[in-house]
């Protein structure tokens, strides 16, 4: 599958040696808990807050403008407990998603404008409608699709689901360009020669 180039100016980006991309108007809040595993993008927008818990987002991985992902939390003796997140490979989330899971497997699609609550768990292969909300302690088996308000299970997924979505976030990656930087126009016009 081959996804149209989508491009960005490369000095709103940061890139990481292991080819990660951050825009710089995203937010990473406690950087040092949180794990990008390569080839990753985080747009414009994004808020992870690694400042309450450890956050994993694994390889090839897409999390697109205005989403925020926050550990999940529970009330324990009277105070607020939080537990690391783990997002595996070949996640796609879209815009303006709120992410509390506890851990999403690998080749998962989030659509725009979900909320995955506490504590949920999504497993590998699986896709989740746009506007869908999944309530708290939500376990979301492999191979499914669940949408709606509160998001519930609709039908199987074929086989090659997996497959479909390595091949759809490497194309988005590989397809997430620099602009080419345009030649300079300024001084003065090149004026015509006449000869005499």
């Amino acid at each position: 599958m081959q996804t149209p180039p989508t491009y960005f100016e490369k000095s709103q980006y940061i890139e990481t040696l292991n080819g990660n991309k951050v825009s710089k108007s995203s937010i990473l809040c406690g950087i040092m808990n949180i794990r990008l595993h390569g080839k990753t993008i985080i747009k414009p927008g994004v808020i992870v807050r690694g400042d309450l818990a450890t956050v994993n987002i694994g390889r090839l991985s897409i999390v697109s403008e205005n989403t925020v992902i926050r550990p999940s939390s529970k009330k324990f003796k009277g105070s607020i407990v939080y537990f690391p997140q783990n997002i595996g490979d070949h996640v796609f989330i879209g815009e303006g998603c709120v992410i509390s899971a506890a851990s999403i497997g690998s080749q998962v699609y989030i659509g725009k404008n979900c909320i995955i609550s506490k504590r949920c768990i999504l497993k590998d292969c699986c896709i989740i409608e746009d506007g869908t909300i999944l309530p708290p302690d939500t376990v979301v088996p492999p191979f499914t699709y669940y949408s709606g308000v509160p998001g519930v299970y609709k039908e199987d997924l074929p086989d090659c689901t997996d497959v479909f979505q390595k091949d759809y976030t490497t194309s988005l990656y590989e397809s997430f360009l620099p602009n080419i930087p345009k030649p300079s126009t300024s001084g003065s016009p090149i004026k015509p020669v006449t000869i005499s």
